[in-house]
């Protein structure tokens, strides 16, 4: 049981790992190359008379979106990895990640597509295709085969997956919700279910992973042990200025006291769990934070990973002395306890 102050952050666009801006570099073959594609994929018959295609006369989710949700278990359930793939006909594409520890959230991370999205509009137009009409994907029409209201209960070491297609031309969406095993970057059809057309949707979910994220996709999350954020904020007042895992009562009170002295300590069973207290030292510009972001067992022991998040270019940060923090609780794991070299990530002004 985690008793506390525990928060939870909702990350928002300026969270990208990446650049906003279009790469009006790119060569125009390309990206013409992808509007043609689009376009062939696209194109149908039954235009009406003033040439607008009705909406029936579209593939479902061709003018839409496909949202692949899997909620991934951690420790036989003790957390959870929720990973939201959100890939629209235009071509452009989202994906949030998060991780928690007995239901409460450790950390998030939030990234979206860069450059021209015609590119990913053509693998898009593809599989909406292939879901309507291929024999061996089609998801749509099979009735008893692959019911839509069908919503299994998943042994505690098998991932949820949903599922959705969403037509934005009919204003409608249809949505399956399967049991499958492994993540994102480990998703295997094999398996899926309960009823064998299950695999469909699986295969589905890794072909929507290859047109957006690509083969080489990892999570900034995999391989860690769940965890739950119990304190973060910009300024600590203790004197802690390295990252550190305390393992005891004793330790853990000594620390609070200093960091929080005028609330509650979070109770904590140090023969279950332990508490990593991610700190990367004095910042002298006002905007940076750090969070844990991966705790690994490893071969010798434990490495943890603490990332520092920092104002992008032209953000023109004030000038402020202050020791961002991340306070986090996890099952406990293997001693020694290292920690992998601070990574520093840039972060949008926004």
């Amino acid at each position: 049981m985690i008793h506390g102050r525990q928060s939870v952050r909702t990350p928002s666009v300026g969270q990208d790992r990446s650049s906003d801006r279009t790469d009006d570099a790119r060569p125009w073959a390309a990206r013409l190359r992808g509007i043609l594609l689009l376009a062939a994929l696209v194109s149908v018959p039954g235009c009406g008379d003033n040439g607008v295609v009705p909406p029936d006369a579209l593939r479902f989710g061709q003018i839409g979106r496909i949202d692949i949700l899997l909620e991934v278990p951690l420790r036989l359930g003790a957390g959870t990895l929720v990973q939201n793939l959100r890939w629209g006909s235009n071509g452009a594409w989202s994906l949030q990640e998060s991780i928690s520890y007995a239901g409460v959230q450790g950390d998030s991370d939030f990234r979206r597509s860069t450059g021209d999205p015609a590119l990913a509009a053509g693998p898009y137009a593809t599989l909406v295709t292939q879901l309507n009409s291929e024999p061996g994907l089609r998801i749509f029409g099979l009735g008893d085969e692959l019911p839509q209201d069908s919503i299994p209960v998943c042994a505690l070491t098998r991932t949820r997956l949903t599922f959705t297609v969403v037509d934005e031309a009919r204003r409608e969406e249809a949505r399956w919700t399967r049991c499958v095993d492994g993540s994102l970057a480990t998703l295997t059809p094999a398996g899926a279910g309960p009823d064998p057309a299950s695999s469909r949707l699986a295969q589905a979910a890794l072909i929507a992973l290859r047109g957006t994220l690509g083969t080489d996709f990892r999570s900034v999350y995999a391989g860690s042990v769940p965890f739950a954020t119990l304190d973060r904020g910009e300024d600590t007042p203790s004197n802690v200025r390295q990252p550190m895992t305390l393992t005891d009562s004793v330790a853990w009170a000594a620390f609070w006291a200093d960091h929080a002295p005028s609330r509650s300590l979070p109770s904590i069973d140090f023969s279950t769990q332990m508490v990593v207290v991610g700190v990367t030292g004095e910042r002298r510009e006002a905007g940076d934070s750090v969070e844990v972001r991966r705790i690994l067992p490893v071969d010798a022991g434990t490495l943890t990973h603490v990332v520092e998040r920092v104002p992008g270019d032209f953000c023109s940060p004030a000038a402020r002395v202050h020791v961002p923090f991340h306070i986090v609780v996890a099952p406990r794991t293997p001693a020694p306890f290292r920690f992998a070299e601070v990574v520093r990530e840039e972060v949008s002004c926004g």
